[in-house]
């Protein structure tokens, strides 16, 4: 059953107040918005609103054609990119950007997260990145687009952040977590003087093996 678009909205502010907690935003960074089943219009989180005790009122839906249809607030600048990524992708009904300080730390240095651990990584699967776009403009919407159209569900922003795609709202939030879980183990190893190894070649296959044979049998 599809959820309904005030169970949407309280989820999407569980969401953001999760990753206020965990240091994934601070208080007016960060967005997250929300397909409406059915139709080709989403919530999203507002601009310079803290996020650490989000409304379901404070939210604003649109059109993927960039109209608000609801909210009295402004919606957040990465509206466009939102919009960009459920135009291209009609199995994403959940976008959620965060700015990972880990992911972006390693990301300056020139250093691309490894396939390293075992369920965070099958999760992940091929990270996609995009160079430096000015936050909030139609070139950095339509860069994401275009990795977004190559199945992706977790892209790298060069010098801004992370964005999870999702066909929920969990599953576009535990990209973003999961992201910084394998940046977390990275940066410890590169501390300890070490490299990090990668997983031994198959693994992952058969970890997607087992991912999807188990999401058959629960649905």
């Amino acid at each position: 059953m599809n959820p309904s678009e005030e169970e949407l909205k309280r989820e999407i502010t569980r969401v953001t107040r999760t990753l206020y907690q965990r240091g994934l935003i601070n208080a007016l960074e960060g967005n997250v918005s929300a397909r409406i089943p059915g139709k080709d219009e989403f919530w999203i989180t507002p601009s310079q609103v803290f996020k650490g005790d989000l409304k379901a009122g404070d939210l604003i839906k649109m059109n993927l054609r960039g109209e608000v249809l609801e909210g009295t607030l402004k919606p957040s600048i990465e509206w466009r990119m939102h919009s960009a990524i459920y135009i291209a992708r009609s199995d994403v009904n959940a976008v959620v950007h965060a700015h990972n300080p880990l992911v972006l730390a390693l990301s300056l240095l020139g250093r691309e997260l490894k396939n390293t651990l075992t369920l965070e990584s099958a999760l992940l699967g091929r990270v996609g990145r995009v160079g430096f776009k000015l936050p909030g403009s139609g070139e950095l919407a339509e860069a994401v687009a275009e990795i977004a159209r190559a199945g992706v569900k977790a892209i790298v922003l060069d010098r801004h952040g992370v964005v999870g795609l999702g066909a929920t709202l969990v599953e576009a939030e535990a990209i973003v977590e999961s992201l910084e879980s394998l940046a977390l183990i990275e940066y410890i190893c590169y501390s300890l003087g070490e490299e990090p190894k990668e997983l031994p070649s198959g693994v992952l296959e058969s970890l997607w093996k087992v991912l999807d044979s188990t999401s058959r049998n629960r649905g």
